[in-house]
């Protein structure tokens, strides 16, 4: 830690700073991550700097900063980090966008868990930025083709089939019999409302 703080100090004006010394910072990072006082000592260094955009291609960096911002409920602060990091690791950075929304969630209903559908609403609300998500959310719906071929056998056939329709079904349209199932579960209910 100390031999990192000096070579801060001595190449806080180069840009870019030297490879060494962003690789130290991504490996202390690594290193004090369950370890606090130290952690939030070395990411005030890191963030206090002119060139901490440099700091912010580290993944464990990237990840040190938001959780110290999360640790001092600084969640605003800990999300426009994630959308001007240029860490290459976009899966972990959507992950940890939806986990400062988690914290934010947690925090108002004043609980340490979330159910599985307080984390899907909270996913709902706060999709992650284009600069996480260049190629946008992956989406979970089923395409045209496989929705008609759903709606007809519910309109003509049955709108809730037997387990032996269902297999049949999930194997013309290459999905998995629970897929099947929920979706003409999902079907009727619409159908009540």
């Amino acid at each position: 830690m100390k031999q990192f703080m000096a070579m801060l100090k001595k190449n806080e004006n180069k840009h870019p700073p030297p490879t060494k010394l962003l690789n130290l910072a991504g490996q202390l990072c690594w290193e004090l991550q369950s370890s606090s006082p130290s952690l939030e000592k070395l990411v005030e260094a890191m963030m206090g700097c002119k060139n901490k955009r440099y700091f912010l291609t580290n993944i464990h960096v990237v990840r040190a900063c938001v959780s110290s911002h999360i640790h001092k409920g600084q969640h605003d602060a800990a999300c426009r980090l994630l959308e001007y990091c240029k860490a290459e690791e976009k899966e972990e950075l959507v992950q940890l966008w939806h986990e400062i929304h988690y914290q934010r969630v947690m925090e108002k209903h004043q609980t340490d868990v979330l159910t599985p559908l307080q984390k899907f609403r909270s996913r709902k609300r706060n999709p992650p930025p284009i600069s996480l998500c260049p190629e946008g959310l992956k989406s979970r719906n089923y395409s045209e083709e496989v929705r008609q071929h759903l709606y007809r056998f519910a309109a003509e056939v049955t709108a809730n089939p037997d387990k032996k329709q269902r297999e049949g079904l999930a194997r013309d349209m290459n999905l998995q019999p629970t897929q099947v199932y929920n979706w003409f579960a999902n079907y009727r209910r619409r159908q009540k409302s």
